[in-house]
């Protein structure tokens, strides 16, 4: 797939490229080793309810951070880069597989938290896996989903990140893998 957009000169630019891989999935044997982490419930975590100017994305979601929050202090000062996270859409509506694939990649870049430095940041590649079917999503409904992210290695103007996240009841939902540039 490739999505453009018109440039400065009206002429279409290639902004995005994604490649979609599918497949027959069948009824077998099946279990997660990635347990959810221990969690409050979402309602005793305070809503975020703002972000860094200029990130849009983030009034997407209703998001709760009980660990690994975004910055109050952009101090330059070195913290460890995973967040644990309750999160839904802003607009509620029942998950399906483009909003769990939209969330797989709600995670704001590791490295403005490693290091509580507001830089530039966009990803490079993504891949998300999806560990479950429609009837899970329509488990979840409207509800919240745990999320967890960890930065990985941050080298060169890059970082990797893994993501994670589960129903409320514990079903591992989806997993991420990114590259990540940054700029200082």
């Amino acid at each position: 797939m490739q999505i453009t957009q018109a440039g400065v000169s009206g002429a279409p630019n290639m902004t995005t490229t994604a490649t979609v891989i599918t497949a027959a999935r069948r009824d077998t044997w099946g279990e997660s080793d990635m347990p959810m982490p221990e969690a409050p419930k979402p309602d005793t975590v305070d809503r975020m309810s703002i972000g860094p100017s200029g990130v849009a994305w983030i009034n997407q979601y209703e998001m709760r951070p009980f660990s690994g929050g975004i910055p109050a202090k952009w101090d330059d000062s070195l913290k460890h880069s995973e967040t644990r996270i309750w999160l839904r859409d802003a607009q509620a509506r029942p998950l399906d597989f483009a909003s769990l694939a939209a969330m797989s990649d709600m995670f704001y870049p590791r490295v403005w938290l490693r290091r509580a430095k507001h830089v530039p940041a966009g990803t490079v590649s993504i891949t998300t896996y999806f560990h479950a079917g429609p009837e899970q999503l329509a488990e979840v409904g409207t509800g919240y989903l745990l999320g967890r992210a960890t930065g990985q290695q941050f080298f060169n103007g890059f970082f990797d990140q893994t993501a994670h996240l589960w129903s409320e009841k514990g079903k591992l939902l989806a997993t991420s893998n990114q590259i990540v540039y940054y700029k200082e």
